[in-house]
């Protein structure tokens, strides 16, 4: 018995598949303007509290604190899907995406169990989030290259 390929996609991909991994892609893009936030938080609380007039405020002191950890620690569910969703697609080698999860993973329950370090992991998680922004970006690259290079011999 032969089997038929469904071509109906772009390049073997369906169009599923396609909106699947966009739907990631999109998810990630909240992840990172999270961490961005993140960063800004710490930035701006952290400046406004240096300040001698607000050293006694503790609402300064948890925004400063506590605002930065509190949403890159939301974005790690973000990021697992990613993972997961580039992992089915096969849009990077098995052993970055184990190596960049299991790394961030590590460091940071290592840091939160046993150094009080929670920073550290947490830093991991930011650059996990741009590697998987980087991966998905490449993909749709490549589809918009092979589109553009189809339509090309077409005329």
């Amino acid at each position: 018995m032969t089997t038929v390929l469904d071509r109906s996609g772009q390049h073997g991909f369906a169009p599923l598949a396609i909106a699947r991994i966009k739907g990631a892609q999109n998810a990630n893009r909240v992840a990172i303007y999270m961490l961005y936030a993140a960063i800004i938080a710490f930035i701006v609380f952290g400046t406004i509290a240096s300040i001698k007039m607000f050293h006694g405020s503790q609402l300064l002191y948890w925004l400063y604190f506590n605002l930065p950890y509190t949403l890159i620690t939301l974005t790690i569910p973000i990021t697992i899907y990613d993972a997961l969703v580039i992992y089915r697609y096969r849009l990077s080698q098995p052993s970055m995406i184990v190596l960049s999860i299991g790394v961030s993973t590590i460091i940071l329950l290592g840091g939160l169990l046993f150094a009080d370090a929670a920073w550290l992991g947490l830093s991991c998680w930011l650059g996990v989030a741009f590697l998987f922004k980087s991966n998905f970006k490449r993909f749709f690259d490549f589809l918009a290259t092979e589109q553009t290079a189809t339509t090309t011999v077409e005329q």
